[in-house]
């Protein structure tokens, strides 16, 4: 794996070494050791995956509070989607600034997003299948989220009217 590092601290871009032969490719998508030489959260407590049927399907600005704040590695093993990671912690520098990605099936990258940022994102084409790595268990108590359209962060999504979720829909503004 090779780390990158984004304009926002502690997210990274993560790609993939794949090793390829005639059968196709192996890659490692995880590694403990690797991710804390980091500096990264390398706690691993469950994994999951969405399945979105449609282009321009949009997920987020979902966390977790203290003291349940996730980190999460999110990848996109089939499909193409943009990957938002947004800064919500008070001290830092880059307090409420986004990064945005695209990660897909083909170009092998996942997104570090740790605790403290906000997570989301929006595919790119129909049937898009997206895994996340994370290094808390859900606690339904301390899940949070903000507006993906908030002006108070003017996320550039790349696809205009997205299909949200009530939920997702309704979230109020943001008040720093």
């Amino acid at each position: 794996m090779r780390f990158t590092a984004t304009p926002i601290a502690g997210v990274c871009v993560v790609d993939l070494d794949p090793r390829e032969d005639e059968r196709g490719f192996f890659a490692r998508t995880w590694c403990a050791e690797e991710f804390r030489a980091q500096g990264l959260d390398a706690r691993l407590a469950q994994c999951s995956v969405s399945s979105n049927r449609a282009k321009g399907t949009l997920r987020g600005m979902h966390f977790q509070t203290a003291p349940h704040e996730e980190a999460k590695l999110v990848s996109c093993p089939q499909g193409r989607i943009f990957d938002v990671a947004l800064d919500l912690r008070p001290g830092s520098p880059t307090y409420c600034r986004w990064f945005g990605v695209e990660l897909s099936a083909a170009n092998h990258r996942a997104l570090y997003v740790p605790p403290g940022c906000a997570h989301g994102m929006q595919t790119l084409e129909d049937d898009c299948i997206v895994a996340y790595a994370i290094s808390v268990p859900f606690e339904p108590t301390s899940a949070r989220a903000v507006r993906w359209d908030d002006p108070a962060f003017a996320i550039a999504w790349p696809l205009p009217s997205p299909t949200l979720s009530p939920k997702d829909r309704d979230v109020p503004d943001f008040v720093r």
